[in-house]
């Protein structure tokens, strides 16, 4: 198994699934992510501005290389509607050689 430390994960939520797809195809066609999984229809709870708040939200799970990680962060800031989107970082790992060859590939920018 190859060592996956130069990739991580990250998790977005967004407030429906348009702003999602948006978000996702931003991200795939400027070659910041290899993938993004869109998982619709989350509840989310959360405290917000001093009070308990709900709401159904879409969640991103996007995969990148570790590089490309600042310029999807300014990315996804710039392109969010929410004043405080969610960011989440997280390192992988392990993972199966093939496919993180794949997501290398994936996110190589054309000359």
């Amino acid at each position: 198994m190859k060592s996956a430390a130069k990739f991580s994960v990250v998790l977005v939520t967004a407030p429906d699934l348009k702003t999602a797809r948006a978000l996702a195809k931003a991200a795939l066609h400027t070659k910041l992510i290899a993938c993004a999984n869109l998982i619709p229809k989350m509840e989310s709870h959360y405290w917000w501005q001093g009070k308990l708040e709900s709401s159904a939200e879409v969640l991103l799970v996007l995969k990148t290389p570790r590089t490309r990680l600042a310029a999807l962060e300014k990315l996804i800031l710039a392109r969010h509607p929410y004043d405080t989107p969610e960011f989440l970082v997280l390192p992988l790992s392990a993972g199966s050689g093939k496919y993180l060859d794949w997501l290398a590939a994936s996110c190589v920018l054309a000359p």
